[in-house]
C-alpha cells in the first residue's frame, strides 16, 4: 500500500459508477495532506489538476478499465484542454469528495468534468473540466477505439 492509497478512497455513498443527470458519475473521498498546502494554509492551485486526474483514473478503474489497460493497446489520452475555477479554498486535513463525470456527448474526444467539494457534498470548493485526445504511440491523433466508444455508448 502506498501512501496515496491512504489518502484516497471510494465514497462509500457513491458505490461505484452512478447516472448523475443521464451521464456517468463516480465519487472519491480524498483527506488533503499538508504537502498539498501552500503557506497560507490553502490547499495551493495546481492540486486541484492533480485530484481532477485521481478522479478520473479512479472512474476508469471502477468501470473496470486502467490506464495501464488502455496504454498497453497502444492509446493515449493527453489532457488537451483544462479548466478549474476556484470557489472556496480546501485546507489542510479536510475530507473532500472528488465527483468526476463522463460527459458521453462527444464523439472524437472525451470530457470529464469534475466538482470538488466538501465529504458531504454541499460545499463545493472547485468546478472545472478536462478534455483529451486520443493519440497514438507516435502521438499522432486517432479516433477512439471500438472498446471506449463501446463503454461510453453503454450511458447513452
Amino acid at each position: 500500500m502506498t501512501p496515496a492509497d491512504l489518502l484516497v478512497q471510494t465514497d462509500p455513498a457513491a458505490d461505484g459508477i452512478a447516472l448523475k443527470n443521464g451521464m456517468p458519475t463516480h465519487a472519491i473521498l480524498y483527506r488533503v495532506p499538508y504537502a498539498d498546502t501552500d503557506n497560507m494554509g490553502f490547499v495551493y492551485h495546481a492540486n486541484y489538476l492533480r485530484w481532477f486526474e485521481i478522479g478520473r483514473t479512479e472512474m476508469f478503474r471502477a468501470l473496470g478499465l486502467t490506464y495501464r489497460v488502455i496504454e498497453s493497446r497502444g492509446i493515449f489520452l493527453p489532457v488537451s484542454e483544462a479548466h478549474c475555477k476556484f470557489l472556496t479554498p480546501a485546507r489542510y486535513d479536510d475530507l473532500l469528495r472528488i465527483e468526476t463525470t463522463l460527459d458521453t456527448g462527444l464523439r472524437g474526444t472525451m470530457k470529464f468534468d469534475y466538482r470538488v467539494a466538501g465529504q458531504d457534498g454541499r460545499q463545493i470548493m472547485a468546478r472545472g473540466y478536462t478534455k483529451h485526445a486520443f493519440v497514438d504511440g507516435g502521438g499522432r491523433v486517432v479516433r477512439p477505439p471500438e472498446y471506449i466508444r463501446e463503454l461510453i455508448a453503454a450511458f447513452r
